[in-house]
């Protein structure tokens, strides 16, 4: 029998990625999107509408695919914008994934088919906790994204304790060429690629030294689909175990273009820092290594020059 997988956040880079990994396995893959999304699902998958904010849209969706796999990417994933939005961050990120288990539970109950839930969680639940993190660390959010992060983590334990097989994937930051301009290495790299086809424009950002954990998005999708064939569920959390601060993100990209005197090509505008960023986030990865047998394949640099080139064939 053709197995079958639910993807909520289809639309973004880890639903794109993860799509394609489970259509070469042979899936029929169905993803949930919002009524009157312009946004479009990869090629190969089904399109189905739904909202993590009504639980009978969901209910509804979980029918008409009939998964044996559920996952959990949708969501508000920009920090920043859980600053100015934080009711409808704890809305979607948070309430949404409970509204998902239970919607879940009731079709099971009905089919007598098992379902398997990965939900994408977060290295934001950490806050300011000391690097490197991993699986054990306290949960201590320091944002409103962390902290709607933290209460499904929180239900992912609860639920799973309560008989749902349920599993968290806390994802470290990942970036890819299907990244969206809102988020501040596409930024990066848009910029860069400008300033590489002669623009005069400075490249405008805030704390250059906060220090992030980053890796390559399709590498990270790998990581889902490993969990959700793992027989136990549990958490694992998803990293490179080497961080990198924004600087040496900008580095990297003009190194890649061959300019290396960077600095005066930049201007730090304190607006775009924000409230109470957290410190370094640097996750250790042992146990999706030694359980799940997964390792990052593409390295920082590697991640940054794919950016970088996407951006300069976009600009011609």
């Amino acid at each position: 029998m053709t197995r079958r997988a639910l993807l909520t956040g289809i639309t973004g880079q880890d639903g794109w990625y993860l799509t394609e990994l489970l259509l070469a396995d042979g899936y029929d893959v169905f993803g949930v999107v919002r009524p009157g999304d312009p946004a479009p699902v990869p090629p190969g998958a089904t399109a189905i509408e739904g909202d993590l904010t009504d639980a009978s849209s969901l209910r509804e969706a979980l029918k008409l695919a009939g998964p044996q796999e559920v996952y959990n990417l949708a969501g508000i994933s920009s920090v920043a914008q859980s600053w100015q939005q934080p009711v409808l961050t704890a809305d979607i990120n948070g309430l949404g994934l409970l509204r998902l288990i239970e919607a879940v539970r009731d079709q099971s109950e009905r089919s007598g088919d098992p379902i398997r839930i990965v939900q994408a969680s977060s290295a934001e639940i950490f806050g300011h906790a000391p690097a490197p993190q991993t699986e054990q660390t306290p949960i201590a959010p320091a944002t409103p994204y962390g902290a709607a992060k933290a209460l499904a983590q929180h239900l992912v334990a609860v639920y799973r304790a309560g008989g749902i097989s349920i599993s968290s994937a806390i994802l470290y930051n990942h970036e890819s060429p299907r990244r969206p301009a809102t988020f501040v290495t596409r930024r990066i790299t848009q910029g860069v690629a400008r300033i590489a086809r002669g623009s005069a424009e400075p490249l405008r950002l805030g704390n250059l030294e906060a220090r992030r954990d980053w890796g390559f998005a399709g590498d990270y999708a790998e990581a889902l689909r490993l969990i959700a064939r793992h027989l136990r569920p549990d958490d694992f959390v998803v990293a490179t175990g080497v961080s990198h601060s924004v600087a040496d993100f900008v580095q990297a990209a003009f190194r890649h273009v061959g300019i290396d005197d960077w600095q005066d090509r930049i201007e730090v505008d304190r607006a775009l820092t924000r409230p109470a960023d957290p410190g370094e986030q640097r996750g250790d990865a042992s146990k999706a290594r030694q359980v799940l047998g997964w390792r990052p394949s593409v390295d920082f640099d590697q991640m940054v020059a794919a950016m970088v080139d996407a951006d300069l064939d976009e600009l011609g």
